[in-house]
C-alpha cells in the first residue's frame, strides 16, 4: 500500500482549496489533471468547448497524466491526490464510455491509505467546469461507487469551512 491519500468528490465541492491549504501547511500535493489538461489545450489555441467535444479524446488526455503522475510518486511519501486514477472510471461511466482498457489494468493495483471524499459545496460555474447540478450530483455519486468498491478506506469529509476541511482530514491521517 501507499501512503498517498486521495482528495475527490464531485464537481465543485472544494478538492483544490482543500489540496492547496494542505500545500501550505507543508504536505506533498499534486494538480488536478482535467483543469491541467484544458489549460494545456487552451494555451494550444483549442477553446474549452471543442475540448469538451472530444470527450474520449478529453478522458484519455486526463487519464495518461494521471497514470504518469502515480508511477512518478515515491510509495513511502505522505502525498495528497487532488484526484486519482479512480476517478477516472466514474467519469466514463458518467459519459457512457468503454473505460480505456489502461484504466482496467491500472485499477486493478491502484492502492491508496485513503480516500477523503469531500460533501458537496453549492456548484460554482468556470471556464473550465461545465457541469450542472445535476450532473455534479450524478458524479459524486458515481465517485462514491468508485471509491467504495476499493479496498481502500473512504472518509466522508462533512461540509465545513476550508481549514476545518482541512484540520479534519489531518486529524483522520
Amino acid at each position: 500500500m501507499t501512503n498517498w491519500c486521495v482528495i475527490t468528490g464531485g464537481p465543485s465541492s472544494g478538492k483544490t482549496t482543500t489540496v492547496n491549504l494542505l500545500r501550505d501547511r507543508g504536505f506533498s500535493t499534486t494538480i488536478e489533471h482535467a483543469r491541467h489538461y484544458i489549460d494545456l489545450r487552451r494555451i494550444g489555441g483549442e477553446t474549452v468547448d471543442e475540448i469538451r467535444a472530444r470527450q474520449r479524446e478529453f478522458q484519455r488526455g486526463v487519464l495518461e497524466m494521471q497514470l504518469k503522475q502515480e508511477a512518478a510518486l515515491d510509495p513511502d511519501q505522505v502525498v495528497f491526490l487532488d484526484r486519482a486514477i479512480p476517478d477516472s472510471l466514474a467519469y466514463y461511466r458518467f459519459l457512457d464510455l468503454e473505460p480505456d482498457p489502461r484504466l482496467l489494468q491500472a485499477l486493478k493495483t491502484v492502492s491508496y491509505k485513503k480516500t477523503f471524499l469531500l460533501d458537496l459545496l453549492p456548484l460554482e460555474s468556470d471556464y473550465a467546469r461545465t457541469e450542472d447540478q445535476a450532473d455534479q450530483q450524478t458524479i459524486h455519486r458515481l465517485l462514491t461507487e468508485v471509491y467504495t468498491s476499493l479496498p481502500t478506506p473512504v472518509i466522508r469529509v462533512p461540509v465545513l469551512s476550508p481549514d476545518d476541511r482541512a484540520d479534519f482530514i489531518v486529524s483522520s491521517l
